[in-house]
């Protein structure tokens, strides 16, 4: 017996440990997976290497379909390195690994084998673009403090970026107006994508670019790529930059859902399979109410104004014989808000007179074709269809005493705005050197409208229309663009766009674009890029009109394009995989700008490129002449680092000048001109992982909590002067000329976002405070002549919001 007992205890000791291993928890973890591809072709990537790096380093391998699939990775930050040979290397910063979703990647490559280390690139498609492009990814956005979920409002954080109201996300890129920015949804150019197009406004109108809140949630989007100059040849209808929206795909192998609840509002996301798992076909649909409409229904207003808004978007990924993806997508939504006048009792500034009601639609929606024929050459092609209505309707509750007659008492304005858009385009791999894309855009436009200014007197001599009209024709916009990579350090791309709008016969420009990046050393890349661009007049510039019964005759439906060239050189030194340094000096030269045609004191200082608001110009039109001009030059640096080790910045600082000129010769400086622009975004993550009591395959629960902050300082806009005698007994301000020369105080701000996430086996969570503006700064926006009280009076900017929401992924 006693024999028996180093056995007996060597078996105890193998069952104790076996036990032992049973009841240490699993780490708690997730799949990774996606495809490889050539990025100027489409064509799979078989064999690539496709590396996880820290927390801990795992490796996979695509099959002869360019998948990958990495099972069970621990839930916590990652770096993917992506290597095949004869390729530019890529790592993809800031991967998130959560354990309530799945996380799929496409990577595409383009072909090169470089010599300096791999490039960072947050997406999963590199930017042909050289110079002055960011690429904005969804994890950034729920990130990264006061977004609003909104990529516009994160673009601000870069150099160059300056938003011109916090009420919204209209921004002004290197001086421009924000009218000289576009919308683009998978690749198409659309209208303006936005709730609430007057927020922040001096008129309470709305503008053609931007608005309080992006209606594609970020729950949708996938990579967003924002451009700010010195565009590739694919880019077309704008001088100022572009807002590159793409739609992610839905998970095609399991359903999941995210729920969130915030002061934005209440969003719904749903994704999954269609048909067999893993077959590729998938959907992804979401549905967001606001907060503000939910808070409205119980009777509570902000400012006195009831804000609601709602959207709906959709997109299903189908896949096709012949290795062809089909993607169909639609999004819809409306906005608005609603101001009742207020007792007599109550009333404190010209406001308060009136009921005001906004309302606004906006729908887009299409598919996207994308095939490879055969090995080199890849065709892709869409339609895309968008358009938006906006209606603004002010009236005065009970005139005030002594009112004057022809005073404007109602006041209606109203616009729609349709693209229709057929594009198509060849990729093809000429060799392992040289690419070739050519394609063309074919859109229908078509614009109405309305502005009426109703006086008090139904007899006085102002008529009702003040605008009344529609702006229609074919846009045609045919590229081609050469890629060249004659050595390992050289990348030339050479390009050709051209615009032609059927309008009227001055709206046409043939468009040269070129591009060179030299790696002088591995890590530090020098790069040129040149472009000519063009842009169309807004609707209000175009229809803007005198009365009939006037002496003098307004036609500007003859006005060509608004045209710049710009110049971008650029130095990028990467200092790691995961940060970098980066100088851009610009210089942009606009010409062909619509000026007033009478040159006197009055008249001589305006320029279309101070216009904002979409009607803005109709209420006193001027006759125009493309005989303006204007210049923008600065230098900005961008100093970052992806969240690596738990820690993340973003440093950036621009140094800048903008200037027209009209008839008179004289330079000015431009409304936007704010000389400066500095922001610091720092951020900071701590994880600890939790062991539940339970035994068996309990698994880990992980911990992670967050600290953002950003601070803004930049320079402040520029307003005009107010003529008191002129806007006394009036219902709107009227200005001194059309010159600003009044400078606003520098903007401040601070922004702090605190987050807790927790993962648990199968779902994860995240409970966050976003405190905007959390030391309450007043930032003047602009100042307006108040008829009710008698004095010029300054509007400021949003204070102090608190912003909490809670996120739940399963």
């Amino acid at each position: 017996m006693i024999h028996r007992l180093p056995f007996v205890f060597a078996c105890f000791y193998l069952l104790a440990g076996h036990y032992q291993l049973v009841a240490q928890p699993k780490p708690l973890g997730q799949v990774v997976r996606g495809r490889v591809y050539d990025a100027s072709t489409d064509r799979p990537l078989g064999g690539a290497s496709v590396a996880l790096g820290a927390p801990s380093l795992l490796v996979a391998y695509t099959d002869s379909s360019g998948v990958f699939r990495l099972p069970d990775v621990p839930v916590g930050r990652y770096t993917l390195t992506v290597r095949y040979l004869g390729y530019d290397p890529q790592t993809t910063a800031e991967v998130l690994v959560e354990s309530g979703r799945e996380q799929v990647l496409d990577v595409g490559l383009r072909a090169g084998a470089r010599t300096l280390p791999e490039t960072v690139v947050k997406g999963q498609r590199p930017d042909a673009n050289l110079t002055s492009a960011q690429t904005i990814t969804p994890e950034q956005i729920l990130r990264y403090p006061a977004t609003y979920l909104d990529p516009a409002r994160l673009a601000t954080a870069y150099a160059g970026v300056v938003n011109t109201n916090d009420q919204a996300n209209n921004i002004a890129i290197r001086g421009n107006t924000p009218n000289a920015l576009i919308w683009r949804l998978e690749g198409v150019e659309i209208v303006n994508p936005n709730h609430l197009g007057n927020a922040g406004t001096l008129g309470d109108r709305p503008t053609a670019s931007g608005g309080g809140v992006n209606i594609l949630s970020a729950q949708l989007l996938g990579t967003t790529r924002f451009l700010t100059g010195a565009f590739g040849p694919a880019y077309g209808n704008t001088v100022g930059g572009v807002m590159d929206m793409n739609l992610r795909s839905g998970n095609d192998e399991r359903h999941e859902r995210i729920v969130q609840a915030g002061l934005i509002g209440l969003d719904i996301a749903a994704e999954g399979p269609m048909g067999v798992p893993g077959s590729g076909r998938s959907y992804l649909v979401n549905y967001r109410y606001s907060f503000t409409g939910l808070l409205g229904l119980l009777g509570v207003t902000f400012g006195g104004e009831a804000i609601r808004f709602q959207d709906l978007s959709v997109s299903l990924t189908l896949p096709t014989h012949g290795r062809g993806l089909l993607k169909i997508f639609g999004v819809t939504g409306n906005s608005g808000n609603v101001f009742t006048a207020l007792p007599k009792s109550d009333q404190v500034s010209a406001k308060d007179l009136y009921n005001i009601r906004f309302r606004s639609q906006m729908g887009a929606g299409g598919l996207t074709y994308v095939r490879p024929l055969g090995a080199r050459v890849t065709w892709r092609s869409a339609l895309v269809v968008s358009g938006n209505q906006s209606s603004r309707y002010q009236e005065f509750a009970q005139l005030p005493v002594g009112f004057p007659p022809n005073g404007i008492a109602t006041q209606v304005d109203q616009s729609t705005n349709v693209r229709a858009t057929l594009t198509s385009s060849l990729g093809v791999r000429l060799s392992g050197k040289t690419t070739l894309q050519a394609g063309a855009y074919l859109t229908r436009v078509q614009q109405n409208l309305t502005a009426q200014r109703l006086p008090a007197d139904t007899g006085a001599i102002l008529p009702p229309d003040v605008v009344d009209g529609t702006v229609t024709g074919w846009l045609v916009e045919p590229y081609a663009n050469l890629q060249w990579q004659p050595s390992p350090a050289w990348f030339i791309q050479a390009g050709l766009h051209y615009t032609t709008f059927s309008y009227n016969a001055r709206s046409q420009l043939l468009e040269p674009r070129l591009s060179a990046r030299y790696d002088v050393r591995p890590g530090r890349t020098i790069s040129l890029a040149y472009g000519l661009h063009s842009q169309l007049q807004q609707p209000g510039v175009y229809l803007a009109q005198l009365p009939p019964t006037s002496a003098s005759i307004i036609d500007n439906t003859g006005l060509g394009l608004t045209k710049a060239h710009h110049l971008v050189l650029g130095y990028t030194h990467q200092l790691t995989p995961s940060a970098y340094l980066k100088a851009e000096a610009y210089y942009q030269y606009l010409f062909d700008v619509p000026v007033a045609l009478v040159n006197n004191s009055v008249t001589g200082a305006f320029s279309a490129l101070n216009l904002s608001e979409t009607t803005e110009f109709v209420e006193r039109p001027l006759r125009l002449v493309n005989g303006g001009s204007g210049r923008n030059m600065g230098l900005e640096i961008t100093f970052q680092q992806y969240l690596t080790k738990q820690l993340y910045w973003l440093l950036t600082g621009s140094l800048y000048n903008a200037e027209y000129r009209t008839l008179d010769g004289t330079w000015r400086e431009s409304r936007f001109n704010g000389r400066y622009a500095t922001n610091a975004t720092v951020g900071r993550e701590w994880t600890t992982a939790a062991t539940p009591a339970t035994t068996g395959k309990a698994r880990k629960r992980i911990q992670t909590w967050g600290l953002n902050a950003r601070l803004t300082y930049a320079g402040g806009f520029l307003d005009r002067t107010i003529d008191v005698t002129a806007s006394q007994g009036q219902t709107s301000t009227y200005y001194v000329g059309y010159a600003y020369t009044n400078r606003l105080a520098a903007y401040a701000r601070a922004d702090l976002r605190i987050y807790w996430r927790k993962s648990n086996p199968h779902y994860s969570r995240m409970l966050a405070l976003d405190l905007q503006n959390v030391t309450d700064t007043h930032n003047q926006a602009y100042s307006y002549y108040d008829a009710f009280q008698r004095k010029i009076v300054p509007q400021y900017q949003l204070g102090i919001i608190p912003v909490l929401s809670y996120r739940w992924e399963f």
